[in-house]
């Protein structure tokens, strides 16, 4: 039987919803519950983003948890910066966990409207990112943001991202269906397009604004994703 890694995201996705306010405290308790549960990384946020993000990674260093590993969750280095110099890549180093997760652009518009850069910038962004924390001993998950989008658009470049990643030293791909708008059978069919074309151990993140996120997790599932 194929084991199937469980990664959280209800400290970070999940605290997105109108209404709820978690304290750094409440995501401590909330992420001992979780490891208590099973689950086996728990992201707790995006550490460059607000203080209480930064405060939640200094205080779960010492919570007990006894299986999960934490992650930090960032995107990669802005443009015409370097890791070095990035400062939400070195908040990432001060988390101080030993999962990083990486978010990168999978679609050809978002490159060129929202990061208003090359195809072949952005997959240097993904690359130098990734192997910039790899290096530095952290266990790299990437984050194909828009992917099932992306691959819909320019098949090609979509998966010339997931290659920069794999090759700097990712060592699990993430493909998430970032506006909830897939459905089961295509969501099947992309994975087992990207499975038969990269060797490398394949991720599903689905969100749900259709209600489709579990029938999509299950389909990425029985296509290929072990995590």
């Amino acid at each position: 039987m194929t084991r199937i890694h469980l990664y959280d995201t209800t400290l970070r996705d999940g605290t997105q919803r109108e209404g709820l306010t978690l304290s750094a405290s409440d995501k401590v308790k909330i992420a001992v519950r979780l490891d208590a549960f099973g689950i086996d990384t728990i992201e707790g946020g995006w550490p460059g983003s607000n203080p209480k993000d930064a405060e939640f990674f200094r205080r779960v260093s010492s919570a007990p948890l006894h299986r999960a590993r934490i992650a930090a969750f960032g995107s990669t280095r802005r443009v015409g910066v370097s890791c070095e110099d990035d400062a939400s890549v070195q908040a990432l180093m001060e988390a101080n966990t030993p999962v990083v997760t990486i978010v990168g652009k999978s679609s050809v518009t978002h490159v060129q409207r929202v990061l208003e850069t090359s195809r072949e910038e952005n997959l240097r962004l993904i690359s130098d990112t990734v192997s910039y924390l790899s290096a530095l001993g952290k266990t790299v998950v990437y984050d194909a943001e828009h992917f099932f989008d992306g691959l819909a658009l320019d098949a090609s470049y979509a998966l010339a991202t997931l290659e920069a990643a794999r090759d700097a030293g990712a060592s699990v791909l993430v493909l998430c269906d970032t506006n909830g708008g897939s459905e089961p059978r295509a969501i099947g069919d992309a994975v087992d397009r990207v499975s038969r074309r990269l060797r490398a151990q394949l991720g599903i993140h689905p969100h749900n604004d259709r209600g489709l996120a579990l029938a999509n997790a299950l389909a990425a599932l029985a296509a290929g994703c072990t995590h």
